[in-house]
């Protein structure tokens, strides 16, 4: 790994947070500006909501805040650009650069999934360096839903919200909002939970409660939760 790589490492460390691969941007990239190197930043786990948790501040997106100012300080600790997926619309084009970063993939709900972290992942922002620096070594490990014969994720819904192909958002919120919806409510989505891989870094109750609160808060303004 290079050493700066490593020292950007053990600097989102203090957070909570991972950098999640690396990449050269292309002109058809969607990377603004003419950056060299961009760097992921997200979170793996529940590690990320202990600093949170510790630094939560009052209003509308304190999550969205929190890691603004995280990122930010260290963009300006490592003289790189700081980017957000949370920023837009229009919004940069973040689960195209953690494909290109890293190997995650397109999972049966829809959302990217990790060979590691399994669906318990996310991502915090970015930070773009003018150079173009090395790399660490690459990552290609497959899919892991492509072994996965029996799809939990696919049946564990109680309203079957994946059960076409695609994401019944209206059917999911629907039944969030509703007393039978506490369950997801307070332990995460049953989807989410059926699928095998990455349970050590599932998210806490306090977590899980966050994000589906966010989601239906999201879904009420007609936005998406970040």
């Amino acid at each position: 790994m290079p050493q700066w790589y490593a020292d950007l490492a053990a600097a989102l460390a203090v957070h909570g947070l991972v950098p999640r691969g690396a990449f050269h941007p292309a002109p058809g990239d969607g990377v603004p500006g003419a950056a060299g190197t961009l760097v992921l930043v997200g979170n793996a786990g529940p590690a990320m909501w202990r600093a949170f948790m510790a630094g939560v501040g009052d209003g509308a997106n304190p999550l969205d805040d929190w890691s603004r100012r995280v990122v930010a300080a260290t963009a300006r600790q490592f003289r790189a650009d700081a980017l957000f997926p949370f920023d837009g619309p229009p919004h940069l084009p973040f689960q195209r650069w953690a494909q290109r970063a890293e190997p995650v993939h397109a999972s049966p709900l829809g959302i990217l999934i990790h060979p590691e972290y399994g669906l318990w992942h996310g991502y915090r922002g970015a930070l773009a360096f003018a150079d173009r620096r090395a790399l660490p070594a690459r990552d290609d490990r497959p899919a892991p839903c492509a072994e996965c014969a029996a799809k939990p994720c696919l049946s564990a819904c109680p309203v079957a919200a994946f059960a076409r192909g695609g994401y019944d958002v209206a059917a999911c919120a629907g039944f969030l909002a509703s007393a039978e919806g506490a369950d997801c409510m307070a332990h995460s989505c049953r989807a989410r939970r059926a699928c095998p891989v990455g349970r050590d870094y599932a998210y806490g109750d306090d977590q899980a409660g966050f994000h589906m609160a966010a989601f239906l808060r999201a879904r009420a303004a007609g936005g998406s939760a970040a």
